[in-house]
């Protein structure tokens, strides 16, 4: 499989906002989840964003579903990456498939990043400001080579600003207090996260030129307060 074959994916995901995001060959003795045809995959390909690209072509795409179709972002990505993987001949998977695949272990892998104090996987271009929408399972291997791991953003910021601007405190070294995070969401003082979306996230300095619109973050944390509901 040739470097032309990536770059075919990676156009047909450019016409809507998508980019790849790395990926890697399953090592011997690895769980290798099923490819299209149902044998075991060789090799993975995520598929996400940075910044907001594919908000507008989102947008036109709600414009022709039902107004009360249920989790329409997840929809619109596995309808697109599910095309490009009839396309080019791989399976396509969810991070919100059941029983779920290592998504996490896998971005972490195909671009050799790390967590922030966040949660968020910190890109060194990025910040916090991007995501991973699915992934493209091939059962013949792929011609991309695993990055080496590069220096940890987090790791040199002393203020860690993205720990001091939540006004509950969601965020700390115990974890992320979910049940806090959303009473406050829901309440009256959350107005403020409820239109420009997660002060600590928010707070962090890095990729600011990515960070997504207010009202991609209103959107998203209107999603998660739903879920809390």
């Amino acid at each position: 499989m040739s470097l032309r074959f990536l770059e075919g994916i990676s156009a047909v995901l450019a016409e809507h906002g998508l980019i790849p995001r790395g990926g890697f060959v399953f090592g011997d003795g690895e769980d290798m989840p099923p490819g299209s045809s149902g044998a075991p995959a060789k090799s993975v390909l995520l598929v996400g964003q940075a910044g907001a690209a594919p908000w507008p072509h989102f947008l036109r795409w709600r414009e022709r579903q039902p107004v009360d179709l249920e989790n329409p972002l997840d929809t619109w990505s596995r309808e697109v990456i599910g095309q490009v993987a009839q396309e080019f001949g791989a399976r396509a998977v969810s991070p919100s498939d059941k029983p779920y695949l290592p998504f996490q272990q896998w971005a972490m892998r195909a671009e050799g990043l790390k967590p922030s104090p966040l949660g968020i996987l910190m890109h060194p271009e990025y910040g916090l400001w991007h995501a991973y929408r699915g992934a493209l399972l091939f059962e013949v291997e792929i011609p991309i080579q695993e990055p080496r791991n590069s220096s940890h953003l987090c790791d040199a910021c002393v203020g860690k600003p993205c720990l001091k601007s939540c006004p509950v405190d969601a965020y700390s070294a115990s974890g992320f207090a979910y049940e806090d995070c959303l009473a406050h969401v829901h309440g009256t003082d959350g107005s403020a996260c409820r239109g420009v979306g997660c002060l600590d996230r928010n707070a962090c300095p890095h990729g600011a030129h990515y960070r997504y619109p207010a009202e991609v973050q209103a959107f998203h944390m209107a999603s998660f307060a739903r879920r809390g509901s």
